[in-house]
């Protein structure tokens, strides 16, 4: 195989329910890389997955980083372990590919950018939406100009069913866990945010609030361009999983969301009923692919990545916006600079 056609060798850590997605992915579905070896400080889940896959296994991530013959890592462990995992890696010269959030604290989450500016080493953040086809379809032409001037973005991001309830208690909150991804939708497909002011109730079971968290919220945005944008997210809509966003401009509007398995509706006397996919995994098996050849060929190439840690922190920041604002009961303004080429939110 040419030298400029490789594949670059990783290693993967964390193997829960996307941690496996990935692991299967990066097993046999991503031209670019190769899988070596998986990790998970179960013994019986990395064994289990190892033979599997055919690859090699452990309990310890070090051996991930010792290995001279593996050039990433991708990190897919509960989120408290993300910024320490991705400061090690830097520190061992691994290119790292991260799930969303960074971290549940901002410093983590500066500390681990920076750790990995300073040593040179590449970080990508999985937010998949962005290699969607659908979704890219639609922002390159919003970004040619073929909407027009935008004047509103909607999205929607609900569950079918919530998680656990001990899921809930160390996912940062709902903002942080949920709404992280269509902030950085709205970024990416309309622009900088000015004010963020967000509402939202524990509707469907107690328990939410027992904990100090919500399970149903309306956040409404107001762009740098003067745009206003409504993101609407559930834990529990029930029907299935959905996904969606329409962005509106002065010479045409954009709608994204298929969340069908199947192309057929099917009709009876007075109705017509179609399916829903249950969850994101089934929603996004080509962008959870995309995204893992795009960070191989960013290795690969020795280019930037698409989404940058920084990204992964301004969506951050935007989620602690949201919730001061659920606290306060107010909007929330926000400033953001330009710095090297990156974009920097901090509250007014």
């Amino acid at each position: 195989m040419p030298s400029d056609r490789r594949r670059v060798r990783m290693g993967l850590a964390g193997l829960g329910r996307l941690g496996q997605f990935h692991a299967e992915n990066m097993a046999g579905r991503v031209a670019s890389l190769e899988l070596v070896r998986v990790v998970d400080p179960i013994e019986e889940i990395a064994s289990s997955a190892g033979e599997r896959l055919g690859v090699a296994w452990s309990i310890a991530y070090d051996d991930v980083l010792n290995d001279s013959s593996i050039e990433a890592v991708v990190i897919a462990a509960p989120t408290p372990y993300h910024a320490p995992m991705i400061e090690q890696a830097a520190a061992a010269g691994k290119q790292v590919f991260c799930e969303k959030p960074i971290s549940l604290e901002r410093e983590p989450t500066e500390r681990a950018i920076a750790a990995t500016r300073d040593t040179g080493v590449k970080l990508q953040i999985g937010f998949h939406r962005r290699f969607d086809p659908d979704w890219v379809a639609a922002t390159s032409r919003i970004k040619a100009g073929e909407l027009g001037d935008v004047y509103l973005f909607r999205t929607s991001l609900r569950d079918m069913r919530p998680p656990s309830l001990e899921y809930i208690k160390g996912s940062g909150g709902f903002f942080l866990d949920v709404t992280v991804h269509d902030f950085d939708a709205a970024r990416w497909m309309v622009g900088e945010i000015d004010e963020v002011s967000a509402f939202g109730a524990a509707l469907t079971d107690p328990a939410f609030a027992a904990v100090g968290d919500i399970d149903n919220a309306v956040v409404v945005v107001r762009f740098a361009s003067g745009a206003l944008g409504v993101i609407d997210n559930s834990r529990a809509a029930g029907y299935g999983y959905e996904c969606s966003t329409e962005v509106m401009g002065s010479r045409a509007t954009a709608r994204v969301g298929y969340d069908r398995r199947v192309n057929v509706e099917w009709l009876t006397p007075g109705a017509a009923t179609r399916d829903y996919v249950s969850n994101f995994v089934e929603r996004y098996p080509r962008a959870y692919v995309a995204e893992l050849e795009a960070f191989a060929e960013a290795v690969r190439a020795d280019r930037p990545v698409a989404v940058s840690g920084e990204d992964g922190l301004a969506a951050f920041t935007l989620c602690k916006a949201a919730e001061r604002s659920l606290h306060d009961g107010r909007a929330v303004r926000l400033r953001h600079t330009d710095r090297d080429g990156h974009v920097y939110y901090e509250a007014a």
